[in-house]
């Protein structure tokens, strides 16, 4: 049996300037770039909560681009596990935008990230049980595992 561990145990918090590669000619940061980051951060915690670096996307759910980033604004990017199965787990990765100009942060979208744990073989393997200790822990375990069972059922395997 594997040991239980808390969504803080694993969560993560990062930030990344944007520069000049990163964006197109208008200074608009691609939208393939936070995507990037986004996957990078949700690898990066589900790797801390199964305790060994195999782990690979299964899918990503909508993402949607609520506010535009440019060049020389910081990508902070949050993320925490919500909810797992026997080998998959949801890490929900939330996106900002902050202009160090300003002084401004603004939400610029959210996004939730299925990961799979591996072996050594390649094949799906068990990840430890969610350790839940708060309400709100509890709250985006039940909310996670809806969106599970959504996903599960729109690629035909309910």
């Amino acid at each position: 049996m594997l040991k239980a561990k808390s969504p803080q145990e694993s969560s993560v918090e990062t930030t990344v300037l944007m520069m000049p590669s990163d964006a197109n000619p208008m200074g608009n940061v691609f939208g393939g770039v936070i995507l990037k980051h986004v996957d990078l951060v949700a690898g990066i915690v589900a790797k801390r909560h199964v305790g060994h670096p195999n782990v690979v996307t299964a899918t990503m759910d909508r993402m949607t681009f609520l506010k535009p980033v440019f060049i020389g604004n910081a990508l902070v990017l949050s993320a925490r596990i919500n909810y797992v199965r026997r080998s998959s787990m949801e890490v929900e990765v939330t996106v900002e935008s902050e202009d160090y100009d300003s002084g401004t942060k603004a939400r610029t979208g959210t996004a939730f990230v299925t990961l799979v744990a591996l072996d050594k073989r390649g094949k799906a393997t068990e990840v430890p049980p969610l350790l839940l200790e708060t309400a709100e822990d509890k709250k985006r375990f039940s909310e996670g595992e809806k969106r599970m069972q959504q996903r599960l059922r729109e690629a035909g395997k309910l």
